[in-house]
């Protein structure tokens, strides 16, 4: 009978120290997990941006000189071909009265001396050099006027007055801008983009643009990509062409930019990383059923969306997919989140 109690208890054991490497085995492995949802891309998000000119044109003199007076202001609209400064002329004036003086001391000697060439009482040699004289004097006299020109300063293009860098009075140098030009008929809107999203926004991509400043609403045109990033924000600079008819919008001014969703955002998506291929081709992501067990399910991938793919068949809204740590699982794994 003893032996027999003893039997048993040997059994209780053998079965008790099964029952614990069983339930050891059966330890969870954690892993990071991510519910699917439609993505969101661009769409509802709002970035601040900052109007500026479509192009803006420094206006100098071609000399130096005294500024007699500036005739625009900042702010003011300006036509091609319209005066925009004078420059104390007195010098170019003498200079000009003098070429005309030499002009028409060159022209008397060449009429003098036709004469004597048409009767053949005149050597050649001194022929030509009166013929030089004349064309020297005509370009010393076409240099002059364009000198005495050069001291009004015209508007090369229409726009609008940005800034006045000088003043009547001071002493403007050679290619020193007096004004710049604004080319405002078109605007650009400038704005940061994170890396991510960057690759959702297309050439046509739509925009709505808002600027506080004016109480006004705008339609934006066609975007122009930056192609480096900045290296401490990782964002690349977008341009909105937006058209500005009626001159409201100024440079500087605050807009607020918001994107339209493109079609693929309504797709559901799934990090890229958690995409692993099978030997022969085909894809799968680690999904968690219910009771936290691990499977492999199959899918079938679209388009990338920045770190993301879209998810084309094998998974459905709300589904939780392995980000992180799926090199420990295999099929029924319990696991942890």
């Amino acid at each position: 009978m003893k032996q027999c109690v003893l039997l048993l208890i040997s059994v209780l054991l053998v079965v008790s120290c099964a029952n614990k490497g069983s339930e050891k085995n059966k330890v969870a492995t954690r892993v990071k997990t991510e519910v699917v949802a439609p993505a969101t891309g661009i769409a509802g998000q709002s970035y601040v941006g900052m109007v500026e000119e479509k192009e803006a044109t420094a206006v100098s003199f071609t000399g130096m000189g005294v500024v007699k007076r500036v005739l625009v202001s900042e702010g003011q609209s300006v036509s091609r071909g319209q005066l925009i400064a004078e420059m104390d002329d007195t010098q170019a004036r003498n200079l000009l009265s003098s070429a005309e003086a030499q002009m028409t001391q060159a022209d008397d000697a060449l009429q003098r001396y036709q004469l004597l060439h048409d009767n053949g009482s005149l050597p050649e040699v001194q022929w030509v050099d009166i013929q030089s004289k004349v064309a020297q004097a005509k370009s010393q006299l076409e240099v002059a006027r364009k000198n005495l020109a050069d001291c009004r300063l015209l508007a090369p293009v229409g726009g609008v007055i940005g800034k006045k860098m000088v003043g009547a009075g001071e002493t403007a140098l050679p290619s020193q801008a007096v004004v710049n030009i604004l080319d405002i008929s078109t605007v650009k809107v400038k704005v940061a983009i994170p890396e991510k999203e960057i690759s959702a926004i297309t050439a046509n991509t739509p925009t709505a643009i808002q600027v506080e400043a004016i109480g006004a609403e705008y339609q934006g045109g066609r975007i122009e990509k930056g192609v480096e990033a900045d290296a401490l924000t990782h964002t690349y600079t977008l341009s909105i062409h937006v058209a500005n008819g009626d001159r409201k919008l100024l440079p500087g001014m605050v807009a607020i930019v918001q994107f339209a969703a493109p079609a693929q955002a309504h797709q559901l998506t799934a990090p890229v990383t958690a995409v692993q291929r099978r030997s022969d081709g085909s894809l799968f992501v680690w999904t968690v059923d219910n009771d936290s067990t691990a499977r492999r399910t199959a899918v079938t991938i679209g388009s990338t969306l920045g770190n993301d793919v879209t998810i084309m068949q094998g998974l459905n809204e709300g589904d939780r997919i392995v980000t992180e740590g799926y090199q420990k699982l295999s099929e029924g794994t319990k696991v942890i989140f």
